[in-house]
């Protein structure tokens, strides 16, 4: 470090030190920001290898990145878009008859296959290829859906930084960002003047595409996006979302005029381009063929059609979809295709070669692509679902293929792993207690959530009603039935709406137009003063953490945290970020720009008697040493109490989670049904209420606290008019008449 800082001073550089410059520039023995900077490194390490991941490492393999020649001069679509504006380009592609495709493997695909879970290292890493290889694309989906969210909450990096360096290198192909209309990334609406400058911000920072969906068609919600889309220049895909099935004859929601009907309103609305979303791939072959060429009839504008291949269909439905003139369909990247992502690109443009509807897109260019995710994904299996083959029952149970690997790891981080089928029954119970909605996000959500609630609380369709009186539905279900998504067509399950709402009132307006706008200057304010980094200098920077507070303040939050605990570990191989390091293994990371460190894993020292223990590194070639304690030591020792189902007094876990939000303190007195705190499993909010009235005696749990099913959480001083009388349950009863031949009357040897 003292020769780095050597070679950095601007003396030294302009070949003016002198004889004393050395001790008279203190500057340059100046180590501890950098070995602060390396020893956070090191502690996230050394907590991802002994708390995360403690077995046996995965063989896994650094990145290889695809070698293309840089000089090469590239004219791709953007560029064309770019000359010609939105309206024209869009012209453009109705106009010509070969089919254009979408790659979704940076976005939906990897969310799909992977629970969204592909970080920056690895897309980055494909981006130059992507930019040669499918300069001629319609779009590469790279942005928005869950990858926002999860980007933070997860993968501990920026979606900003990578919407960045994505622009960078993919400067000929258009990028693309799918946005839920009102809720933009989220699971809520947000107030008209977060949706104005998320737009703005991230139409600045290189999105030229905006798929703009709401998961109930609500063209209500999507008018405000379209409008300032529009505005920015970009272009607009309107789109509707896709349910039901319109070949049945039995179907009375969502049928053919239905979708016509929502594809003139967006025309109307201005729309460049209408999209299709087929997210549950609930689009069978001959029903693409019919709604294509009803589209194509009553519009003017492109038709882009989405679908996912978790039925084995999605060829067959594009090939359809083709034959009935669709200008535009997604596709991922063969290695990262199918299952519960998109078709195969590999597989549909070879299918077209040769035809009028041909691609023109390199296949092998296409191969190249295919070989890196190949290599990429084996660092992500541990999270990919359980569908290994086509799934024909997603036509019973309609899960989305974007929420479907998501949903399965939610299921296991609350510990009912084993019981996904009845989890999958549950979900389609649950769409139809909500009237058979259409699922998407947040919709789907709603949906995922409902039929978890269920499972833990062994509910069913059938005694929901009777059993559930006085309990507290998630956070989306009551969210969802409020109206605060907006309306569904046919409007709410009346019934369903009171047993979840309660004493609360429906909206019934648009729910945007309800809420106040949101105060950027004091979430500045409160980052500056609770999460102050040097970016935040950069007015640009602050815009965009100010928005990130305003769609997820909890998560932008412990993002926050876990950069002030480990810096920026997004620098990190993957397979280093998730599984830390072998005994003997070493990885490279730039801890500063341009400057490599060398870090080796040597060693780790047993638990002592507290549940320390020691990892010894080498960095550089110096030794390190990082105390750490062994949380599943703290585990063993652990005497957190369980709930007594039997105490009225006592109110347990209803699932495993992280605690948050507790709103009471030791002696107030709270009533029946009284919100407490909340627990959160992955993006599962369950509201905790009292199931007495009360004066809360004992808290056992803080915010932040991981806990398990029937952890005790609070004990309560039950209200007399509350307590029960012990009774004793009815026992058969005693046949006396046998008494006299009861061998245990007698006990020989005993006195009588």
């Amino acid at each position: 470090t003292f020769l780095i800082n050597v070679m950095r001073n601007e003396i030294f550089r302009k070949g003016k030190a002198y004889t004393t410059f050395i001790e008279s520039t203190p500057e340059l023995f100046e180590t501890h920001y950098k070995l602060d900077r390396t020893t956070k490194i090191l502690e996230f390490l050394a907590n991802k290898m002994v708390n995360v991941n403690p077995g046996p490492k995965p063989y896994l393999e650094s990145r290889i990145v695809p070698e293309i020649d840089l000089s090469k001069k590239i004219s791709g679509t953007r560029d064309e878009f770019l000359r010609l504006g939105a309206r024209e380009f869009a012209r453009k592609i109705y106009r010509t008859k070969k089919l254009y495709v979408t790659d979704t493997t940076m976005r939906d695909g990897q969310q799909s296959l992977l629970a969204t879970r592909m970080r920056t290292k690895e897309v980055a890493g494909a981006a130059r290829a992507t930019n040669l290889y499918l300069k001629d694309s319609y779009s590469i989906e790279a942005w928005g859906g869950a990858t926002y969210d999860t980007m933070y909450r997860f993968l501990k990096e920026s979606p900003w930084k990578r919407l960045d360096l994505l622009r960078e290198r993919m400067p000929n192909v258009m990028i693309q960002m799918l946005l839920r209309a009102s809720s933009l990334v989220g699971y809520k609406i947000y107030p008209d003047n977060v949706i104005k400058h998320f737009i703005k911000v991230s139409s600045d920072h290189g999105v030229d595409i905006y798929r703009i969906f709401d998961a109930m068609n609500s063209i209500d919600n999507m008018a405000l996006p379209i409008e300032e889309v529009l505005k920015a220049g970009k272009i607009a895909e309107g789109t509707i979302c896709y349910s039901g099935d319109i070949m049945d004859p039995r179907e009375k929601k969502f049928t053919l005029d239905y979708y016509i009907n929502k594809a003139k309103q967006l025309e109307e609305l201005g729309c460049h381009v209408i999209a299709v979303k087929d997210m549950a791939a609930l689009l069978k072959p001959y029903a693409a063929k019919k709604l294509v060429e009803e589209l194509k009839a009553e519009l003017k504008i492109p038709i882009h059609l989405h679908t996912h291949d978790t039925t084995g269909n999605g060829i067959a439905t594009y090939l359809m979809a083709a034959e009935a003139g669709v200008d535009i369909v997604d596709c991922a990247i063969g290695s990262m295709s199918s299952l519960t992502s998109q078709p195969s690109m590999n597989a549909l443009v070879e299918a077209l070669r040769g035809t009028p509807r041909d691609t023109r897109i390199d296949p092998d260019g296409l191969l190249v692509l295919n070989h890196y995710y190949e290599h990429e994904r084996k660092a992500y299996k541990t999270f990919e679902s359980d569908v290994n083959s086509p799934n024909p029952e997603i036509y019973k149970y309609e899960i989305p293929g974007g929420q479907y690997s998501n949903f399965a790891a939610q299921v296991n981080s609350i510990g009912s792993g084993g019981s996904f089928d009845e989890i999958k029954r549950l979900y389609k119970e649950a769409d139809e207690l909500l009237g058979g909605i259409i699922k998407v996000t947040p919709t789907s959500k709603s949906v995922g959530d409902l039929a978890i609630f269920m499972q833990k609380n062994h509910l069913t369709k059938k005694n929901i009603f009777e059993k559930a009186q006085d309990l507290i539905f998630p956070d989306s279900v009551v969210s969802y039935l409020k109206g605060e998504l907006g309306q569904p067509e046919g409007g709410f399950p009346e019934e369903f709406q009171k047993l979840v709402l309660k004493d609360q009132k429906p909206i019934t307006v648009r729910p945007g137009s309800l809420i106040p706008d949101e105060d950027f200057d004091k979430i500045a304010r409160h980052l500056r003063e609770h999460y102050y980094m040097d970016s935040m200098e950069d007015p640009g920077v602050m815009e965009q953490k100010v928005l990130s507070y305003a769609l997820y303040p909890r998560v932008y939050e412990d993002y926050c945290e876990h950069f002030q605990a480990y810096n920026d570990v997004s620098k990190l191989e993957s397979h280093v970020y998730f599984y830390g390091l072998r005994p003997g293994e070493e990885t490279v990371i730039q801890i500063e720009d341009g400057i490599d460190t060398i870090i080796k894993f040597i060693s780790a020292s047993e638990a002592d008697e507290k549940g320390m223990r020691t990892l010894q590194f080498e960095v550089n070639g110096f030794l390190r040493e990082i105390t750490i304690l062994d949380k599943s030591f703290e585990v063993k020792a652990d005497n957190r109490l369980k709930v007594d189902p039997r105490n009225p007094g006592h109110l347990g876990a209803v699932l495993s989670g992280r605690i948050c939000d507790i709103g009471i303190k030791v002696g107030d007195h709270v009533n029946k049904n009284d919100p407490l705190m909340v627990i959160e499993a992955m993006k599962l909010e369950m509201t905790v209420t009292s199931k007495v009235s009360g004066t809360v005696e004992e808290i056992y749990v803080e915010e932040g606290d991981e806990v398990n099913e029937d952890t005790l959480l609070v004990t309560f001083s039950v209200d007399p008019d509350q307590r029960k009388e012990e009774y004793h349950p009815n026992l058969p009863e005693m046949d006396l008449s046998k008494l006299d031949d009861d061998e245990l009357k007698v006990i020989p040897g005993q006195d009588q």
